[in-house]
């Protein structure tokens, strides 16, 4: 019995083995590889996502850089401790970046439906700003680690922080853009005609893209316009001062008062012409601004408050190609009018206050100072709005010396002027504080003029180094001297400063990779 077991074991064993190496030899259907495609209809760097009709393309850089001169990677040494002009003021800010940007598009019976998204993680150095009795304290330059230092109530030099920021996230379909993109007000280069430099005055700029809804209509022959709705309060509204709450320290930063900004209740309306031809183009623009002031006493509905007050901004841009000068040189410019609507000259990542000190010849006084403010409106206690007007200009010239080499100068310019009754308000208010020394003049008038060069070396495709000088002059126009109050933040003492004109230098040096 047991020798008939083992037999019929093992011939189950030479059977399933023999059925298993048979199946082994047996073809295997396998499963149809679906390769990604190249899709060639909206140029290079395209593929098909798998599955679909639907192009896609990634893009991006990798930024590293250093701001010399001045405490703000966006601009110059314009105020707070960077305008200060001492122990505290950063010789070299230091920021690191990365973008990343995502391009679909599909081809329907309407045209092309496009999506697009762009992000950047950023981390940026800080800056040490007094606190009183001797002692400084670390404010870290990324607003991520801010916030969490706030929150957590710990102690955090941003060493591993970092920010987020979204700058464009919109759909485009049948001529209409809808969500965060550059806005149709702004020229075709945005806030650089040729420069690196953020804080270029003299025209408007949103390159990190405004909520919108947007038509565009295109004529042909290059020939196209658009009418667009956008929101007004992070890129088109500076402020709105209530003068009744004008302090000595605060006009030294360059505030003429409490900002008082309502409620968002009515978009921007622009509308925008543009000619593009094989010369260049050329490009008008027009936008409106609503003024939505708070109430007379911040805080308190009964006080009562001014009526709405619209301003308005037009702007003209030139850009000439094919110069004599040289292959793939060119000439940016334009320039801008406003009327209660002064970010359109002092675009986004432009200053609005300015508090500059510098050395002095007047015997008694400790330094010299030049202190300035942007404003949309002013209004006092029971008044309406009084608005500001400022007109700009800016532009660039770029020459190429050869593939690899290429240098930019360009300039900017700016007037800031509050009329007779906003002078008035903002002047009265100032008086009452006892800021100015007898003899001394008030007026919150004020010229910015920047004049900058720059150079770029492309060593090899999508890799580029440069080196950007920018200079300021801030043209303030108060006279005498001022009797200033402590201002512990900046470690300058209560003391006697000549009001006077400032200059400040900076530089920024960067390297890029695009991909």
């Amino acid at each position: 019995m047991k020798t008939m077991r083992g037999l019929l074991l093992g011939t189950g064993a030479v059977i399933l083995s023999a059925a298993a190496a048979q199946a082994a030899d047996l073809p295997i259907k396998a499963k149809a590889v679906e390769y990604v495609k190249v899709c060639s209809l909206y140029g290079t760097g395209f593929y098909y996502i798998p599955g679909t009709d639907t192009c896609i393309k990634l893009g991006g850089y990798v930024r590293a850089e250093t701001a010399m001169w001045t405490n703000s990677n966006y601009g110059g040494a314009y105020s707070a401790q960077g305008g200060a002009d001492n122990r505290l003021s950063n010789r070299l800010q230091t920021r690191a970046r990365q973008d990343l940007n995502i391009d679909t598009r599909t081809a329907t019976e309407y045209g092309v439906v496009r999506t697009y998204f762009d992000a950047v993680l950023t981390w940026t150095s800080g800056t040490y700003a007094g606190v009183g009795n001797g002692g400084t304290q670390y404010n870290t330059g990324s607003a991520s680690t801010t916030a969490l230092t706030s929150v957590n109530g710990l102690s955090n030099d941003g060493i591993s922080g970092g920010s987020l920021g979204v700058y464009y996230a919109f759909i485009q379909f049948a001529g209409f853009t809808m969500g965060k993109a550059v806005s149709t007000f702004d020229a075709p280069w945005t806030n650089y005609p040729g420069n690196n430099f953020d804080g270029l005055v003299g025209g408007s700029g949103s390159n990190n893209g405004v909520n919108q809804f947007t038509y565009t209509a295109d004529f042909g022959q290059g020939i196209t316009a658009a009418v667009s709705v956008e929101d007004q309060s992070q890129f088109f509204t500076s402020n709105i001062w209530n003068t009744s709450g004008i302090t000595s320290s605060g006009v030294l930063g360059g505030a003429y008062g409490t900002n008082s900004i309502g409620g968002n209740v009515a978009p921007d309306i622009i509308g925008m012409v543009r000619v593009d031809q094989a010369w260049g183009l050329f490009q008008a623009s027009f936008a409106a601004h609503d003024n939505h002031a708070g109430y007379y006493s911040p805080g308190v509905e009964t006080a009562g408050h001014p009526s709405d007050k619209w301003g308005w901004a037009g702007q003209l841009s030139l850009s000439i190609k094919n110069i004599p000068t040289g292959p793939g040189d060119v000439l940016n410019l334009q320039a801008v009018y406003t009327d209660g609507a002064s970010r359109y000259n002092f675009q986004s990542l432009a200053s609005t206050s300015y508090s500059m000190y510098g050395s002095t010849g007047v015997a008694g006084a400790y330094q010299s100072i030049g202190f300035a403010g942007v404003a949309d409106a002013v209004f006092g206690n029971g008044t309406g709005l009084s608005t500001v007007q400022t007109w700009g200009m800016r532009g660039a010239f770029t020459h190429n010396w050869d593939p690899h080499w290429n240098t930019a100068l360009y300039g900017a310019y700016a007037q800031v002027r509050y009329g007779q009754t906003g002078s008035d308000l903002i002047c009265t208010r100032i008086a009452a504080t006892g800021l100015l020394t007898a003899g001394s003049t008030c007026n919150p008038d004020f010229n910015l003029s920047q004049i900058g060069l720059i150079t770029r070396w492309v060593p090899v495709k999508n890799l580029t180094f440069s080196a950007d000088v920018t200079y300021s002059h801030l043209d303030q126009k108060f006279s005498g001297t001022a009797n200033a109050p402590t201002v512990a933040s900046t470690a300058k003492p209560a003391a006697i400063y000549q009001l006077k004109d400032q200059d400040t230098v900076s530089m920024l040096l960067r390297a890029q990779r695009n991909f």
